[in-house]
């Protein structure tokens, strides 16, 4: 396998992101309902949400490949480049991701560059030591 780029590593992180929205809700075991399912009049569906519209669950090879893109996120040195990582990830505009850090769009682009190398360094050195 080629060495990991950057655009390889942040697709990565958006697949990781996507594959976590995509797991079953974690719900507080013990409790059930026992009240039967009603069908409603038609009238009553116009301000009901499509509550019973989940996406596919992920596949096991891609809940194990989030684990592992997870774990990358413990080579930054900050809590803050995790943050930014993982908000990038999950598709932020620019603007909250600005917000959050304090800083303008050039500077978080930066340090999401920064962060990024970072992994993408520690990943084919960690690489490059596995087949020496």
């Amino acid at each position: 396998m080629t060495d990991w780029t950057l655009d390889q590593v942040a697709d990565r992180f958006a697949e990781a992101a996507d594959t976590g929205h995509r797991l079953p809700p974690v719900r507080v075991q013990g409790y059930f309902n026992l009240w039967p399912p009603f069908a409603r009049q038609a009238w009553e569906g116009f301000a009901e949400r499509d509550y019973d519209r989940h996406p596919l669950p992920p596949a096991p090879a891609a809940i194990d490949r989030m684990m592992e893109t997870i774990e990358w996120l413990m080579c930054l040195g900050e809590d803050d480049q995790r943050h930014l990582i993982w908000m990038r990830a999950d598709r932020y505009d620019w603007k909250f991701i600005c917000r959050r850090i304090g800083c303008d769009r050039t500077t978080a682009w930066r340090r999401w560059t920064k962060a990024l190398e970072t992994i993408t360094g520690h990943l084919n050195s960690k690489k490059s030591g596995d087949e020496k």
